[in-house]
Protein backbone atom coordinates (compact mmCIF):
# COMPACT_ATOMS: atom_id res chain seq x y z
CA UNK A 1 0.00 0.00 0.00
CA UNK A 2 1.28 3.57 -0.77
CA UNK A 3 2.04 5.80 1.84
CA UNK A 4 0.04 8.76 0.66
CA UNK A 5 1.59 11.09 3.50
CA UNK A 6 4.64 10.73 2.02
CA UNK A 7 3.87 10.98 -1.07
CA UNK A 8 2.41 14.39 -0.28
CA UNK A 9 5.24 15.85 1.52
CA UNK A 10 6.84 16.06 -1.76
CA UNK A 11 3.81 18.31 -3.34
CA UNK A 12 4.38 21.48 -3.62
CA UNK A 13 2.00 22.26 -0.87
CA UNK A 14 3.32 19.56 1.12
CA UNK A 15 6.79 20.84 0.93
CA UNK A 16 5.26 23.88 2.23
CA UNK A 17 2.57 23.13 4.70
CA UNK A 18 5.12 20.45 6.33
CA UNK A 19 8.13 22.89 8.20
CA UNK A 20 5.39 25.49 8.35
CA UNK A 21 3.73 22.61 10.94
CA UNK A 22 6.46 20.54 11.74
CA UNK A 23 5.33 17.82 10.93
CA UNK A 24 7.56 14.55 9.76
CA UNK A 25 9.02 14.70 6.81
CA UNK A 26 10.10 11.06 5.64
CA UNK A 27 13.23 10.99 3.03
CA UNK A 28 13.10 9.36 0.23
CA UNK A 29 15.38 6.46 1.13
CA UNK A 30 18.42 5.52 -1.57
CA UNK A 31 17.03 2.01 -2.75
CA UNK A 32 19.96 -0.79 -4.45
CA UNK A 33 19.41 -1.00 -8.46
CA UNK A 34 22.12 -3.56 -10.25
CA UNK A 35 24.89 -1.10 -11.45
CA UNK A 36 24.44 1.66 -8.99
CA UNK A 37 27.48 2.35 -7.03
CA UNK A 38 27.96 1.62 -3.26
CA UNK A 39 27.88 4.77 -2.07
CA UNK A 40 27.31 8.35 -4.05
CA UNK A 41 30.25 10.06 -2.30
CA UNK A 42 33.34 9.67 -0.44
CA UNK A 43 33.83 7.62 3.01
CA UNK A 44 36.20 9.52 5.61
CA UNK A 45 37.90 6.88 7.30
CA UNK A 46 38.88 7.24 11.03
CA UNK A 47 40.30 5.26 13.82
CA UNK A 48 41.01 5.41 17.62
CA UNK A 49 44.84 4.97 18.50
CA UNK A 50 45.97 1.06 18.61
CA UNK A 51 42.87 0.16 16.50
CA UNK A 52 43.27 -3.29 14.25
CA UNK A 53 40.80 -2.59 11.59
CA UNK A 54 41.75 0.55 9.87
CA UNK A 55 44.34 -0.69 7.56
CA UNK A 56 42.14 -3.85 6.36
CA UNK A 57 38.79 -1.31 6.20
CA UNK A 58 40.97 1.04 3.94
CA UNK A 59 41.40 -2.19 1.53
CA UNK A 60 37.83 -3.00 2.31
CA UNK A 61 36.52 -0.20 0.74
CA UNK A 62 38.39 0.71 -2.13
CA UNK A 63 37.75 -3.10 -3.33
CA UNK A 64 34.01 -2.04 -3.07
CA UNK A 65 34.93 0.89 -5.16
CA UNK A 66 34.48 3.36 -2.38
CA UNK A 67 36.69 6.58 -2.17
CA UNK A 68 38.21 6.39 0.98
CA UNK A 69 39.48 9.98 2.13
CA UNK A 70 41.10 10.39 5.70
CA UNK A 71 40.51 14.60 6.19
CA UNK A 72 36.80 15.55 6.13
CA UNK A 73 35.73 17.93 3.36
CA UNK A 74 35.76 21.58 3.26
CA UNK A 75 32.55 21.64 0.93
CA UNK A 76 30.13 19.00 0.01
CA UNK A 77 29.05 16.04 1.88
CA UNK A 78 30.46 12.95 2.73
CA UNK A 79 28.26 9.90 2.07
CA UNK A 80 29.51 7.75 4.88
CA UNK A 81 31.58 8.46 8.25
CA UNK A 82 33.27 4.74 9.14
CA UNK A 83 35.30 4.58 12.56
CA UNK A 84 37.58 1.97 14.17
CA UNK A 85 36.79 2.37 17.76
CA UNK A 86 38.88 -1.22 18.29
CA UNK A 87 41.38 0.74 19.83
CA UNK A 88 39.00 1.83 22.45
CA UNK A 89 40.28 0.19 25.94
CA UNK A 90 38.80 2.35 28.45
CA UNK A 91 36.02 4.76 29.40
CA UNK A 92 38.42 8.14 29.06
CA UNK A 93 39.15 6.76 25.28
CA UNK A 94 35.26 7.15 24.25
CA UNK A 95 36.34 10.59 23.92
CA UNK A 96 37.92 9.56 20.24
CA UNK A 97 34.03 9.20 19.31
CA UNK A 98 33.64 12.78 20.05
CA UNK A 99 36.72 13.72 18.39
CA UNK A 100 36.04 12.08 15.30
CA UNK A 101 32.49 12.67 14.98
CA UNK A 102 31.19 15.83 16.39
CA UNK A 103 33.16 18.03 13.77
CA UNK A 104 31.47 15.66 10.72
CA UNK A 105 27.88 14.47 11.62
CA UNK A 106 26.32 17.56 10.30
CA UNK A 107 27.81 16.94 6.93
CA UNK A 108 26.61 13.08 6.57
CA UNK A 109 24.44 13.41 2.56
CA UNK A 110 20.90 12.40 2.00
CA UNK A 111 21.11 8.32 2.59
CA UNK A 112 24.31 8.18 4.06
CA UNK A 113 26.11 5.68 6.36
CA UNK A 114 27.97 5.90 10.15
CA UNK A 115 29.22 2.36 10.84
CA UNK A 116 31.40 2.30 13.90
CA UNK A 117 33.59 -0.82 14.33
CA UNK A 118 34.55 -2.33 17.78
CA UNK A 119 35.65 -5.50 19.67
CA UNK A 120 33.09 -7.97 21.33
CA UNK A 121 32.48 -6.66 24.52
CA UNK A 122 31.75 -10.60 25.43
CA UNK A 123 35.91 -11.45 24.39
CA UNK A 124 37.24 -8.66 26.27
CA UNK A 125 37.57 -7.81 29.97
CA UNK A 126 36.96 -5.10 32.31
CA UNK A 127 37.48 -1.59 31.50
CA UNK A 128 37.87 -2.28 27.89
CA UNK A 129 34.31 -4.48 28.05
CA UNK A 130 32.83 -1.64 29.85
CA UNK A 131 34.02 1.00 26.97
CA UNK A 132 33.03 -1.47 23.70
CA UNK A 133 29.84 -1.67 25.26
CA UNK A 134 29.47 1.79 25.46
CA UNK A 135 29.57 1.80 21.73
CA UNK A 136 26.13 0.72 21.74
CA UNK A 137 24.31 3.89 23.47
CA UNK A 138 26.59 5.82 21.43
CA UNK A 139 25.24 4.58 17.74
CA UNK A 140 21.68 4.19 19.01
CA UNK A 141 21.41 7.53 20.24
CA UNK A 142 23.35 8.75 16.71
CA UNK A 143 20.51 7.17 14.56
CA UNK A 144 18.08 9.31 16.18
CA UNK A 145 19.98 12.34 15.18
CA UNK A 146 20.50 11.51 11.59
CA UNK A 147 18.51 13.24 9.21
CA UNK A 148 17.53 12.62 5.37
CA UNK A 149 17.55 9.29 5.80
CA UNK A 150 21.09 8.02 6.92
CA UNK A 151 21.45 5.78 9.34
CA UNK A 152 24.19 4.39 11.80
CA UNK A 153 25.16 0.72 12.46
CA UNK A 154 27.58 -1.00 15.23
CA UNK A 155 29.87 -4.06 14.05
CA UNK A 156 31.42 -5.92 16.84
CA UNK A 157 34.59 -7.72 15.07
CA UNK A 158 36.02 -10.77 16.94
CA UNK A 159 39.63 -10.18 16.21
CA UNK A 160 40.73 -12.43 13.65
CA UNK A 161 37.83 -12.20 12.05
CA UNK A 162 39.03 -8.63 9.80
CA UNK A 163 38.88 -9.91 6.86
CA UNK A 164 35.44 -11.63 7.23
CA UNK A 165 33.63 -8.57 8.07
CA UNK A 166 33.82 -7.14 4.38
CA UNK A 167 30.97 -8.72 3.27
CA UNK A 168 29.00 -7.29 6.41
CA UNK A 169 30.37 -3.48 5.63
CA UNK A 170 29.37 -3.60 2.01
CA UNK A 171 26.00 -4.40 2.85
CA UNK A 172 25.62 -1.85 5.67
CA UNK A 173 27.14 1.20 3.31
CA UNK A 174 25.24 0.19 0.37
CA UNK A 175 21.55 0.86 -0.66
CA UNK A 176 20.30 -2.40 0.47
CA UNK A 177 20.33 -1.39 4.28
CA UNK A 178 18.20 1.28 3.70
CA UNK A 179 15.92 0.65 6.33
CA UNK A 180 18.30 -1.19 8.54
CA UNK A 181 19.27 1.09 11.21
CA UNK A 182 20.78 1.41 14.90
CA UNK A 183 21.62 -2.27 14.66
CA UNK A 184 24.34 -4.48 15.90
CA UNK A 185 26.01 -7.14 14.28
CA UNK A 186 28.63 -9.42 15.57
CA UNK A 187 30.85 -10.93 13.26
CA UNK A 188 33.54 -14.05 13.90
CA UNK A 189 32.25 -14.89 17.55
CA UNK A 190 31.69 -18.14 16.83
CA UNK A 191 35.44 -18.21 15.09
CA UNK A 192 34.22 -19.05 11.25
CA UNK A 193 36.24 -17.48 8.72
CA UNK A 194 34.93 -16.20 5.51
CA UNK A 195 36.17 -15.60 1.75
CA UNK A 196 34.89 -13.32 -1.19
CA UNK A 197 32.31 -14.78 -3.41
CA UNK A 198 33.82 -15.51 -7.32
CA UNK A 199 31.25 -12.52 -8.08
CA UNK A 200 30.15 -9.61 -5.28
CA UNK A 201 26.99 -8.85 -7.99
CA UNK A 202 26.07 -12.59 -8.09
CA UNK A 203 26.99 -14.16 -4.76
CA UNK A 204 24.92 -17.22 -4.44
CA UNK A 205 25.54 -18.45 -7.86
CA UNK A 206 25.65 -22.17 -7.89
CA UNK A 207 23.47 -22.08 -4.33
CA UNK A 208 20.23 -23.25 -3.65
CA UNK A 209 17.77 -21.68 -1.83
CA UNK A 210 14.36 -22.55 -0.07
CA UNK A 211 11.91 -19.85 0.94
CA UNK A 212 8.66 -20.62 2.48
CA UNK A 213 5.86 -18.54 2.61
CA UNK A 214 6.97 -17.16 -0.81
CA UNK A 215 3.72 -17.12 -2.59
CA UNK A 216 3.48 -13.61 -1.93
CA UNK A 217 4.63 -10.15 0.00
CA UNK A 218 7.87 -10.52 1.59
CA UNK A 219 8.18 -13.99 0.40
CA UNK A 220 7.78 -13.39 -3.07
CA UNK A 221 10.40 -10.34 -2.59
CA UNK A 222 12.70 -12.77 -0.76
CA UNK A 223 12.48 -15.58 -3.67
CA UNK A 224 13.08 -12.82 -6.27
CA UNK A 225 16.72 -11.05 -4.82
CA UNK A 226 17.76 -14.29 -3.61
CA UNK A 227 17.31 -15.43 -7.64
CA UNK A 228 18.79 -11.97 -8.50
CA UNK A 229 21.92 -13.13 -6.42
CA UNK A 230 22.60 -15.96 -8.68
CA UNK A 231 20.27 -18.55 -6.77
CA UNK A 232 17.84 -21.06 -7.74
CA UNK A 233 15.01 -20.92 -5.71
CA UNK A 234 12.36 -23.62 -4.55
CA UNK A 235 9.59 -21.40 -3.69
CA UNK A 236 7.24 -23.45 -0.84
CA UNK A 237 3.78 -22.59 0.02
CA UNK A 238 0.54 -24.70 1.09
CA UNK A 239 -1.45 -25.79 -1.79
CA UNK A 240 -4.18 -22.95 -1.37
CA UNK A 241 -1.67 -20.69 -2.61
CA UNK A 242 -0.54 -22.78 -5.89
CA UNK A 243 -1.57 -20.32 -8.13
CA UNK A 244 0.32 -17.45 -7.00
CA UNK A 245 3.47 -19.97 -5.88
CA UNK A 246 3.89 -21.01 -9.48
CA UNK A 247 3.79 -17.07 -10.65
CA UNK A 248 6.45 -16.61 -8.33
CA UNK A 249 8.69 -19.65 -8.92
CA UNK A 250 8.11 -18.76 -13.10
CA UNK A 251 9.22 -15.21 -12.21
CA UNK A 252 12.45 -16.18 -10.69
CA UNK A 253 13.14 -19.00 -12.95
CA UNK A 254 12.34 -21.35 -9.49
CA UNK A 255 10.94 -24.25 -8.72
CA UNK A 256 7.67 -24.49 -6.69
CA UNK A 257 6.81 -26.89 -4.15
CA UNK A 258 2.90 -27.04 -2.69
CA UNK A 259 3.09 -28.26 0.95
CA UNK A 260 1.63 -27.73 4.37
CA UNK A 261 5.17 -27.17 6.75
CA UNK A 262 2.74 -28.41 9.96
CA UNK A 263 1.60 -31.25 8.37
CA UNK A 264 3.78 -34.14 10.40
CA UNK A 265 5.18 -35.68 7.26
CA UNK A 266 6.57 -32.52 5.75
CA UNK A 267 10.31 -32.60 7.14
CA UNK A 268 10.61 -36.15 5.73
CA UNK A 269 8.70 -34.72 2.27
CA UNK A 270 10.22 -31.92 2.13
CA UNK A 271 14.27 -33.46 2.86
CA UNK A 272 13.27 -35.99 -0.13
CA UNK A 273 12.36 -33.41 -2.10
CA UNK A 274 15.66 -30.60 -2.13
CA UNK A 275 18.05 -34.07 -2.06
CA UNK A 276 16.33 -35.83 -5.22
CA UNK A 277 15.67 -32.75 -6.95
CA UNK A 278 18.51 -30.72 -6.07
CA UNK A 279 21.01 -32.39 -4.47
CA UNK A 280 20.92 -30.69 -1.04
CA UNK A 281 19.96 -27.13 -0.03
CA UNK A 282 22.40 -24.12 0.53
CA UNK A 283 19.85 -22.12 2.10
CA UNK A 284 16.74 -22.26 4.38
CA UNK A 285 14.65 -19.28 4.73
CA UNK A 286 12.01 -19.67 7.33
CA UNK A 287 9.77 -16.83 6.33
CA UNK A 288 6.03 -18.75 6.36
CA UNK A 289 4.05 -17.42 9.15
CA UNK A 290 0.32 -16.27 10.06
CA UNK A 291 -1.42 -13.96 12.47
CA UNK A 292 -4.32 -15.41 14.53
CA UNK A 293 -4.62 -11.79 16.80
CA UNK A 294 -6.84 -11.92 19.32
CA UNK A 295 -6.60 -10.53 23.32
CA UNK A 296 -5.43 -13.28 25.45
CA UNK A 297 -8.69 -13.66 27.23
CA UNK A 298 -10.26 -13.80 23.80
CA UNK A 299 -8.04 -16.06 22.21
CA UNK A 300 -9.06 -19.76 21.51
CA UNK A 301 -6.14 -23.11 22.04
CA UNK A 302 -6.67 -23.43 18.01
CA UNK A 303 -5.98 -19.47 17.52
CA UNK A 304 -2.97 -20.11 19.69
CA UNK A 305 -1.60 -23.52 18.28
CA UNK A 306 -1.67 -22.45 14.89
CA UNK A 307 0.58 -19.82 15.38
CA UNK A 308 3.10 -21.76 17.32
CA UNK A 309 2.97 -24.64 14.94
CA UNK A 310 3.35 -22.51 11.73
CA UNK A 311 5.96 -20.03 13.26
CA UNK A 312 7.67 -21.79 15.67
CA UNK A 313 7.61 -25.75 15.87
CA UNK A 314 7.65 -26.69 12.17
CA UNK A 315 10.83 -24.68 11.84
CA UNK A 316 12.30 -26.63 14.09
CA UNK A 317 11.44 -29.76 13.14
CA UNK A 318 12.52 -28.86 9.34
CA UNK A 319 15.84 -27.61 10.87
CA UNK A 320 16.46 -30.99 12.85
CA UNK A 321 15.58 -33.11 9.70
CA UNK A 322 17.58 -31.63 7.27
CA UNK A 323 20.84 -31.36 9.80
CA UNK A 324 20.48 -34.44 10.97
CA UNK A 325 20.31 -35.97 6.92
CA UNK A 326 22.64 -33.39 6.09
CA UNK A 327 20.79 -32.37 3.60
CA UNK A 328 21.43 -29.02 4.40
CA UNK A 329 24.68 -28.51 2.18
CA UNK A 330 28.81 -27.70 3.98
CA UNK A 331 28.66 -23.79 4.67
CA UNK A 332 24.61 -24.05 4.79
CA UNK A 333 22.74 -20.82 5.57
CA UNK A 334 19.18 -21.28 7.83
CA UNK A 335 17.59 -17.91 7.94
CA UNK A 336 14.34 -17.10 10.45
CA UNK A 337 11.94 -14.40 10.32
CA UNK A 338 11.68 -13.13 13.70
CA UNK A 339 9.31 -9.92 14.16
CA UNK A 340 9.95 -6.46 16.25
CA UNK A 341 6.80 -8.22 18.43
CA UNK A 342 8.64 -10.59 19.54
CA UNK A 343 11.53 -8.07 20.77
CA UNK A 344 8.85 -5.13 22.37
CA UNK A 345 5.67 -7.96 22.24
CA UNK A 346 2.03 -6.23 20.55
CA UNK A 347 -1.51 -6.13 21.85
CA UNK A 348 -3.46 -8.51 20.84
CA UNK A 349 -0.72 -11.15 19.91
CA UNK A 350 0.53 -12.71 22.80
CA UNK A 351 0.72 -15.97 20.35
CA UNK A 352 2.15 -14.02 17.61
CA UNK A 353 4.98 -12.26 19.69
CA UNK A 354 5.59 -15.83 21.63
CA UNK A 355 6.08 -17.60 18.40
CA UNK A 356 8.71 -14.46 17.05
CA UNK A 357 10.39 -14.28 20.54
CA UNK A 358 11.15 -18.03 20.18
CA UNK A 359 12.61 -17.55 16.68
CA UNK A 360 14.84 -15.47 18.69
CA UNK A 361 15.86 -18.48 21.14
CA UNK A 362 16.24 -20.15 17.61
CA UNK A 363 19.14 -18.70 16.43
CA UNK A 364 20.92 -18.41 20.10
CA UNK A 365 20.53 -22.30 20.38
CA UNK A 366 21.10 -23.06 16.98
CA UNK A 367 24.31 -20.69 16.17
CA UNK A 368 27.05 -22.76 18.14
CA UNK A 369 25.10 -26.01 16.71
CA UNK A 370 25.35 -24.33 12.74
CA UNK A 371 29.08 -23.94 13.73
CA UNK A 372 30.22 -27.03 14.59
CA UNK A 373 27.91 -28.07 11.26
CA UNK A 374 29.37 -25.96 9.07
CA UNK A 375 26.66 -23.72 8.49
CA UNK A 376 25.41 -20.15 10.22
CA UNK A 377 21.87 -19.59 11.53
CA UNK A 378 20.68 -15.70 11.97
CA UNK A 379 17.10 -13.98 11.80
CA UNK A 380 15.91 -10.42 10.62
CA UNK A 381 12.88 -9.13 12.95
CA UNK A 382 11.00 -6.85 10.11
CA UNK A 383 9.07 -3.88 12.19
CA UNK A 384 6.40 -1.85 10.32
CA UNK A 385 6.70 -3.02 6.54
CA UNK A 386 3.90 -1.61 3.47
CA UNK A 387 2.46 -5.35 2.74
CA UNK A 388 -1.52 -6.28 2.49
CA UNK A 389 -1.74 -7.61 5.68
CA UNK A 390 -0.44 -4.05 7.10
CA UNK A 391 -2.56 -2.59 4.65
CA UNK A 392 -5.57 -3.78 6.44
CA UNK A 393 -4.20 -1.99 9.87
CA UNK A 394 -6.58 0.53 11.02
CA UNK A 395 -5.95 3.80 9.45
CA UNK A 396 -4.48 5.39 12.77
CA UNK A 397 -2.81 3.04 13.85
CA UNK A 398 -0.82 2.33 10.39
CA UNK A 399 0.35 5.70 10.07
CA UNK A 400 1.67 5.35 14.22
CA UNK A 401 3.39 2.31 12.82
CA UNK A 402 5.03 4.00 9.89
CA UNK A 403 6.04 7.49 11.71
CA UNK A 404 7.13 5.83 14.88
CA UNK A 405 11.01 5.78 13.63
CA UNK A 406 13.57 7.31 13.21
CA UNK A 407 13.10 7.30 9.43
CA UNK A 408 9.70 8.31 9.98
CA UNK A 409 8.31 5.76 7.50
CA UNK A 410 7.72 2.32 6.69
CA UNK A 411 9.85 -0.43 4.98
CA UNK A 412 9.09 -2.39 1.54
CA UNK A 413 9.53 -6.32 0.74
CA UNK A 414 12.35 -5.76 -0.44
CA UNK A 415 14.17 -3.81 2.52
CA UNK A 416 13.53 -7.54 4.39
CA UNK A 417 14.88 -9.46 1.84
CA UNK A 418 17.94 -7.80 1.41
CA UNK A 419 19.20 -8.27 4.67
CA UNK A 420 18.26 -12.09 3.96
CA UNK A 421 20.79 -12.16 1.16
CA UNK A 422 23.25 -10.70 2.74
CA UNK A 423 22.79 -13.46 5.94
CA UNK A 424 22.78 -15.81 2.71
CA UNK A 425 26.34 -14.76 0.92
CA UNK A 426 28.66 -16.99 1.02
CA UNK A 427 30.79 -13.80 2.62
CA UNK A 428 28.58 -14.19 5.51
CA UNK A 429 30.04 -17.29 7.31
CA UNK A 430 31.56 -15.38 10.05
CA UNK A 431 28.14 -13.68 10.60
CA UNK A 432 26.03 -16.40 12.81
CA UNK A 433 23.89 -16.05 15.65
CA UNK A 434 22.61 -12.68 14.91
CA UNK A 435 18.81 -11.00 14.98
CA UNK A 436 18.84 -8.12 12.69
CA UNK A 437 15.85 -5.65 12.98
CA UNK A 438 14.66 -4.27 9.64
CA UNK A 439 12.57 -1.10 11.79
CA UNK A 440 14.23 2.20 10.27
CA UNK A 441 15.18 2.08 14.15
CA UNK A 442 11.62 1.76 15.35
CA UNK A 443 11.09 3.45 18.65
CA UNK A 444 9.39 0.54 20.31
CA UNK A 445 11.42 -2.28 21.82
CA UNK A 446 14.91 -2.81 23.08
Amino acid sequence: MADRYQQFTKTPVGKFVVPKLGLPNPATLRRYKPGQPALEGPALLGAAPGGRLEKTLKSQLADAGIEVIATPLDQGKHAALVFDATGITGPEQLRELHNFFQPVIRKVGSSGRVVVLGTPPELVEGRERIAQRALEGFVRSVGKELKRGATAQLVYVAEGSEEAAESTLRFLLSAKSAFVDAQVIRVGTHGKTASAPARWDKPLQGKVALVTGASRGIGAAIADVLARDGAHVVALDIPAQGADLSKVANKVGGSSLQLDITAPDAPEKLAEYLTTRHGGVDIVVHNAGITRDKTLGNMTESGWDSVISVNLASQLAVNDKLLADKVLNSNGRIIGVSSIAGIAGNVGQTNYGTSKAGVIGMIDVGAPQLAEYGGTINAVAPGFIETQMTAAVPLFIREGGRRLSSLGQGGLPVDVAETIAWYASPASAAVNGNVVRVCGQALLGA
